[in-house]
């Protein structure tokens, strides 16, 4: 029977890799030739959505469901306050995954949107997995890391 610790890391990994998906697919269409790269900026959004969520889960903090980045980051800082201010800035994200998924409902998005969307969800996984390192590195070695 596998322990709690170990399903938790497992379902830590889950999320991170769904996040890394998001970003693989945000650069694909980064790369592509269109007149609205609204997409690379939801999957921008989606992939810090998901690097947020694997560090809640990590620190075991219960979440609702939602793609507020604000929020997430607001739970984010019970396990360290200092995350929040770091990631302050990936706010402007959230409405490329809540408010501007119709049709009609967004502006489009054009080429350089596009790149700082690229690069704030790079910036919210390179913070991140900073602040998960040691965690990751524990599980690599097959040692059980605590909760903190």
């Amino acid at each position: 029977m596998r322990s709690r610790e170990e399903v938790i890391r497992d379902f830590v990994q889950q999320w991170l890799n769904k996040a890394e998906g998001d970003l693989a697919a945000a650069e694909i269409l980064l790369a592509s030739e269109t007149h609205d790269y609204f997409p690379c900026a939801f999957h921008c959004q989606q992939a810090a959505e998901k690097f947020l969520k694997a560090y809640l889960v990590r620190h075991q903090i219960e979440f609702r469901k939602t793609h507020d980045l604000e929020q997430l980051l607001r739970l984010a800082s019970q396990a360290e306050p200092a995350l929040q201010e770091e990631l302050t800035s990936c706010g402007w994200l959230t409405p490329f995954g809540v408010e501007f998924r119709y049709p009609g409902e967004y502006p489009e998005v054009d080429r350089p949107t596009a790149q700082n969307a690229l690069a704030e969800a790079k910036r919210v996984r390179q913070v991140v997995m900073e602040h998960l390192e040691s965690y990751l590195s524990g599980e690599k070695h097959g040692r059980v890391v605590g909760r903190s």
